[in-house]
């Protein structure tokens, strides 16, 4: 009997494990039909930085001034977000340019022809014949074949016609420019460049250690800690466990981040918590849960291994538990990104393989240290009450965060799905439920347990019919309004200051800002008051415009707040964790003093 229900229960989470990389498998059969994929194996591992990707020069003959562009072979630059500013006592004014005619390609972000350079390109700026000593301002912004759009770049220059010399400003003025496109974004989105590896390190481990807290790991790890401090019989024993629960973090996270790399690699415009935007995953981890929590309910023994909550850890299943908690503790943390972490993965994913799973290790290790660190404190062990029939109660206790995590993902499924998608794998839960129910113990039998595995691949089955609702069907505020490039540039030619919200139904901190501080009443009055145009870009569904807005901004994931002030010029990077009082100032900032004080109250 104990045998039957061993092996049923390891063939089980063997066939779920499959399904798991079922959709992973479609993640990169996708890629293989992107358009783009033919050229995979001749693009480079790695992104130049911008400044050998685009060498740029001022060249003076006399009094004729021109521009250079050295462009490094598979990148371009956009046509249109070529411009010149001459600065004048802090003043800006455009410098009209004659420019030559590019190539016209189809731009996936803009959804239009767009007109590009390539190889060399130089045009003639012209100049005032009273001109002498000028301060111009250079802005431009481009893309490599391979995916990666770089943050719009400004280059100051101080000309001397009388001298003939041209000297470059480093960390010149940063005056907004007063004309501006929908596309246009912030040098300070450019933040990735300028980290070095070492800090990038520390950031991701210090954002690792935030993401203990989310509410999706805190099960979890409670569980772990429980089964551990239960039934472990030695010092050695504890150790074993935290390391085997580390590695599964550290080895998940890193095995994320190079499918990740990967598909990016294969021009698929996908991002840090990609898996979450499947609704198979999405489903699968719900039911997961779900059995975990009859599990810990004492209604079944199936999937008490998983969470490492036997009476045998001392042995290699036990160790095998401690590694799949922080493999299943990754799947539905790396999603939630935590402050300090985008500024680290956005340098990441523009660094070479190697170290680009640095960063994603030093995340993980992070993640997996305070676990680690309990098992090696004999303090902080000795303190934990010892093993009783409370821990029974205490068990079947946090069997209701379970639950709660299997909610929280049927939400998002609805968000991915709708309603449709809800009904099946709730029924799917029942025909879990009754399998669990009907399953022979404590010896076996043959009606019952047909009957139970009837049940079971009945709701297995039910994951392929899952599918992704139209964008159209995502509910929005009152407020706001869906995102496109489209309604940005509209707003933009407008003169009106506009706040767009990068966010996941998936991501704990995108949902925490949007309760606490973007839905407050006085946020709600300072937009409308402002004539703020406010654009939610929903990315819980896989969304290659929102993946290639973040690749701009140096971003792998949400959330990610940007705000366009009225008078024009480039928008601000918000942080990943709002306050409503700075906020409601950077909204009073972008929509002008003047503006600010005509429509106060």
């Amino acid at each position: 009997m104990a045998v039957m229900t061993k092996s049923f229960r390891n063939n089980f989470l063997a066939l779920l494990a499959i399904l798991l990389c079922l959709s992973t498998t479609n993640a990169f059969a996708q890629a293989e039909s992107n358009p783009f994929a033919s050229s995979i194996g001749q693009q480079q591992n790695t992104f130049l930085p911008v400044d050998e990707a685009y060498r740029q020069d001022l060249l003076l003959s006399g009094n004729q001034l021109s521009a250079l562009f050295e462009i490094a072979p598979e990148y371009y630059l956009y046509r249109d977000k070529l411009a010149l500013y001459l600065v004048e006592n802090g003043q800006k004014t455009a410098v009209p340019l004659n420019l030559p005619s590019g190539e016209v390609i189809w731009d996936e972000y803009f959804e239009k022809e767009t007109e590009v350079y390539r190889g060399q390109l130089e045009f003639p700026i012209p100049l005032n014949d009273s001109a002498n000593n000028l301060q111009l301002e250079l802005h431009y912004q481009g893309c490599a074949d391979a995916g990666l759009c770089y943050p719009p770049e400004v280059r100051h220059y101080r000309v001397d016609i009388g001298s003939g010399s041209i000297q470059p400003i480093e960390g010149g003025p940063q005056n907004s420019s007063p004309q501006s496109t929908g596309g246009s974004s912030s040098p300070q989105g450019s933040n990735a460049s300028a980290i070095t590896l070492p800090f990038a390190l520390l950031f991701a481990f210090a954002g690792g250690l935030l993401l203990n807290l989310m509410p999706c790991v805190f099960p979890v790890l409670s569980i772990k800690l429980l089964a551990v401090s239960q039934t472990a019989q030695n010092a050695n024993q504890r150790h074993h466990h935290g390391w085997a629960y580390s590695t599964g973090v550290v080895l998940s996270f890193v095995a994320i981040a190079a499918t990740m790399l990967a598909l990016r690699a294969g021009g698929e415009a996908i991002g840090w918590g990609f898996q979450l935007q499947s609704p198979w995953l999405v489903a699968a981890l719900a039911y997961l849960f779900f059995i975990m929590g009859l599990s810990l309910s004492g209604v079944t023994e199936i999937g008490s291994s998983l969470m490492g909550v036997g009476n045998n850890l001392s042995n290699s299943q036990g160790l095998r538990g401690s590694f799949t908690s922080g493999a299943l503790a990754t799947l539905v943390a790396s999603p939630c990104t935590a402050p300090l972490m985008g500024s680290a993965l956005g340098f990441a994913v523009t660094q070479s393989p190697a170290v680009a799973l640095s960063v994603f290790a030093a995340l993980g290790a992070g993640m997996a240290t305070p676990f680690l660190l309990l098992t090696y404190i004999p303090a902080l062990v000795d303190k934990l009450p010892r093993p009783g029939p409370w821990m029974d109660r205490l068990k079947q206790l946090l069997a209701f965060p379970m639950y709660l995590t299997a909610v929280w993902l049927l939400w998002v499924l609805g968000r991915q799905t709708g309603g449709d998608g809800i009904a099946l794998v709730l029924s799917g839960a029942v025909a879990i439920a009754f399998a669990l129910w009907l399953w022979p113990s404590p010896q076996w039998h043959w009606l019952r347990g047909s009957v139970a595995v009837v049940a079971l691949s009945f709701a297995l089955m039910l994951l392929p019919r899952l599918s992704t609702a139209p964008q159209a069907l995502q509910q929005t505020s009152d407020y706001w309004q869906p995102y496109s490039a489209e309604r940005l540039e509209t707003a933009r030619r407008e003169g009106r200051p506009v706040l767009t919200n990068m966010t996941a139904a998936w991501c704990i901190t995108c949902l925490a800002n949007e309760k606490v501080v973007l839905s407050s009443d006085a946020v709600s009055d300072a937009i409308e008051r402002l004539g703020v145009v406010a654009l939610k870009g929903d990315w819980t569904n896989q969304d290659p415009h929102i993946s290639e807005l973040l690749a701009k901004y140096g971003r792998t994931s949400v959330p990610l707040y940007l705000l366009y002030p009225a008078s024009g010029g480039e928008a601000k990077i918000l942080p990943q964790i709002l306050s409503r009082e700075e906020l409601l100032m950077e909204l009073e900032a972008a929509a002008g003093s003047e503006l600010s004080r005509s429509s106060a109250p």
